[in-house]
C-alpha cells in the first residue's frame, strides 16, 4: 500500500494525538484524530481507513469496545498502543479484533515499521502468489482477501486471512510458531507467542465444525501447528 494510506489515531491524550498524526503526516499518509472510541466509530463509517492506531483507556468507549466495533464495519488493521504491558491485556485486545499490539513508551521507528507491515500485509498483492486456492473444504480468492469454507464464505480480518493463506499454502506440514510469527506479523512479534493462540483459535471458531476439536488447524505440542485441509 502507498504512502497515501489513511490513518486514524485515537487516545484521548491531546499531545499524543498531535505527535503520532505529525510523525505519520511526515511519511506520508493522511490522517485524523479522535478523543474517544464514540467519535472514533464515527470517523472509522464515514472515512473508511486503511489503519487505526488506538489506545485502551479512554472516556465514552474504551479501546477493547471500539476494536469490536471496528471489525463489524471493517477489516483494517488496528494496532493497539497501551501503556499495559501484561499478557492478559494483549489477549483482551486481540480477543477484540486487534492485529497488533505497541506497549507505551515506544520509539517513532518502531511504531512506523509496525504501520508500514500491517498496510503491507493488509493490501492484495496482484503480482506474487495471486492465485486462488482450491484446496479440500477450502476456497481462497487471494487478491480479493476472501475465503470460503465448504462454498460458505467467511468473513476474516487481515492477520486471520494473512495466517490462514500462509498454513494453506504449506499443507500437511508442521510449522513452527517461531516461523509463524515472523511471517505474518514481522522479525519484532517473536516476543509475543500469545499472538498465535489468540489468532488461531479465531480461526477455528470460522472455519471448523467443531472448534474444541479442530480437524484442520491442529496444534502440534512445543513445536506449532499444522493444516490439515
Amino acid at each position: 500500500m502507498n504512502d497515501s494510506a489513511r490513518i486514524l489515531v485515537v487516545d484521548d491524550d491531546s499531545q499524543i494525538t498531535r505527535v503520532l498524526t505529525t510523525v505519520l503526516a511526515s511519511q506520508g499518509y493522511a490522517t485524523r484524530a479522535a478523543p474517544d472510541g464514540v467519535a472514533a466509530h464515527a470517523i472509522v463509517a464515514e472515512w473508511q481507513p486503511d489503519l487505526v492506531l488506538t489506545d485502551l483507556g479512554m472516556p465514552r468507549m474504551n479501546g477493547l469496545d471500539l476494536c469490536r466495533r471496528i471489525r463489524i464495519l471493517t477489516t483494517a488493521p488496528i494496532i493497539v498502543l497501551s501503556v499495559k504491558d501484561a499478557e492478559r491485556a494483549k489477549v483482551e485486545a486481540l480477543d477484540a479484533g486487534a492485529d497488533d499490539y505497541i506497549t507505551k513508551p515506544f520509539g517513532t521507528d518502531e511504531l512506523l515499521a509496525r504501520v508500514r507491515a500491517a498496510l503491507r500485509r493488509s493490501a492484495p498483492d496482484e503480482e506474487t502468489n495471486a492465485a486462488p486456492i482450491d484446496i479440500g473444504d477450502f476456497r481462497i480468492d487471494v487478491l480479493a482477501r476472501r475465503v470460503y469454507v465448504r462454498g460458505r464464505a467467511v468473513r476474516l480480518t487481515p492477520k486471520e486471512f494473512d495466517l490462514f493463506v500462509y498454513l494453506a499454502r504449506r499443507p500437511n506440514r508442521v510449522i513452527e510458531r517461531r516461523r509463524l510469527l515472523e511471517a505474518v506479523w514481522g522479525e519484532m512479534a517473536e516476543d509475543h507467542p500469545e499472538y498465535l493462540r489468540v489468532f488461531m483459535g479465531q480461526l477455528r471458531k470460522k472455519i471448523e465444525r467443531n472448534p474444541s476439536t479442530p480437524q484442520h488447524l491442529a496444534t502440534e505440542p512445543w513445536v506449532g501447528y499444522r493444516f490439515n485441509p
